[in-house]
């Protein structure tokens, strides 16, 4: 079983009213970005602080339960998936301890990414979540987020049935740094949008950069090189396969 410590923040509300209350079908990770989990969790309770998560995982692996599920938490923010906005409605919150980009950034530790796991499926035995809707802060806040960060192990989680991570094709990085064309570049705008990134007109390459943070973690530079299209391609196909099981599973209940 589960081992879960209690510890009640102020920061919640209702998801909605009957019979107009929403399915929870998105689940949300991030760092904390705090100095320490001690000062995270003080924070996510305090009152004037107006945030909050549904659960804390610290570096040993202790699990924290801030807000009930079926409450809302504010964890997500101004926030953008798949066109969809209001993301704390229908999301779960994970804040995983971590110092992050601005405290010095390191890698998640083993305890850590076992307790992530473990709850990450407990969550999902509850709630029907696919795995195109398991998304990390900078998927849905590219502009101002960038957590949980390139040294994530998203294809960990995946290989745990948590999430996405289909694996690259084995010469894909071949084509790093090689140019496209208008149509390649066309194509993977295309891609980026239709995987749930909002892509903003004006400035696609910081949707492009979140997207390589999580998928492409070795490099995030916000440029559509052959290597990043290959990969867009490759999730495109994985997020439509992931969509189209979720509508098979809704039409079967």
């Amino acid at each position: 079983m589960l081992s879960v410590r209690e510890r009640s923040s102020p920061n919640h509300d209702s998801r909605g009213e009957a019979p107009n209350i929403p399915r929870i079908n998105m689940l949300v990770l991030h760092y904390t970005g705090m100095q320490s989990g001690e000062a995270a969790i003080e924070r996510l309770c305090d009152a004037e602080a107006k945030v909050s998560s549904h659960y804390v995982v610290e570096e040993d692996g202790t699990i924290w339960r801030l807000v009930p599920e079926l409450r809302r938490a504010f964890h997500a923010g101004v926030s953008c998936w798949q066109g969809e906005h209001n993301l704390n409605r229908v999301s779960i919150g994970i804040e995983i301890v971590n110092p992050g980009h601005e405290w010095g950034y390191r890698a998640f530790t083993e305890a850590q990414m076992a307790a992530v796991e473990a709850l990450s499926r407990d969550i999902l035995s509850r709630h029907r979540i696919p795995p195109h809707r398991v998304v990390g802060h900078s998927d849905i806040a590219p502009d101002r987020k960038s957590d949980p960060g390139e040294l994530f192990d998203w294809p960990g989680l995946a290989r745990a049935g948590v999430g996405l991570w289909p694996e690259p094709a084995s010469d894909i990085t071949r084509r790093r740094g090689h140019g496209v064309g208008v149509l390649e570049h066309t194509r993977a705008l295309a891609n980026l949008g239709a995987i749930g990134y909002c892509v903003s007109a004006a400035d696609p390459a910081v949707a492009l950069a979140a997207f390589q943070r999580r998928f492409r973690p070795e490099r995030w530079d916000g440029l559509f090189d052959g290597e990043t299209c290959v990969r867009l391609a490759e999730v495109r196909a994985a997020v439509d396969f992931s969509r189209a099981e979720g509508q098979t599973l809704l039409r079967r209940h």
